[in-house]
């Protein structure tokens, strides 16, 4: 477990200025100068590279993600991996058939692999041939 450096990292136009100063340092030694490190106990120093490039992205005030969602409520984002469930079912969430604005009704053909499973939407054509075989 990796534990808290006593200098806490630099934040907003101060950590602006010192990345300015360190110049042609690389990504990695600019967050270590920066305090974006920590000391495991093995004493073995890790660079938190994703804290610092959050950091500097606050710092310069870009906004990345919205606050407020398109339908005015916050929850969970789509994350794009699932696991099997205890009783060995797959469970594809609504905001997945949302984005691809799917309905109730709407049918697939399924192909299975070694390693992976293909949903095909059907058409309206295929629909009907799929219905009449």
């Amino acid at each position: 477990m990796a534990k808290k450096k006593k200098n806490d990292p630099l934040e907003g136009e101060a950590l602006i200025q010192k990345v300015k100063e360190l110049g042609n340092l690389s990504k990695e030694e600019k967050a270590r100068a920066c305090g974006y490190y920590t000391v495991t106990k093995n004493g073995v120093e890790r660079v938190n590279m994703m804290k610092f490039l959050n950091a500097l992205i606050d710092a310069e005030g870009i906004e990345l993600d919205s606050k407020v969602s398109s339908n005015g409520r916050g929850g969970r984002s789509a994350s794009y991996r699932i696991s099997v469930q205890s009783n060995g079912n797959l469970l594809i969430g609504s905001a997945y058939t949302k984005q691809m604005g799917l309905k109730p009704g709407d049918e697939f053909e399924i192909t299975l692999g070694r390693k992976h499973i293909h949903l095909k939407q059907l058409d309206e054509q295929e629909e009907a041939l799929a219905e009449a075989s």
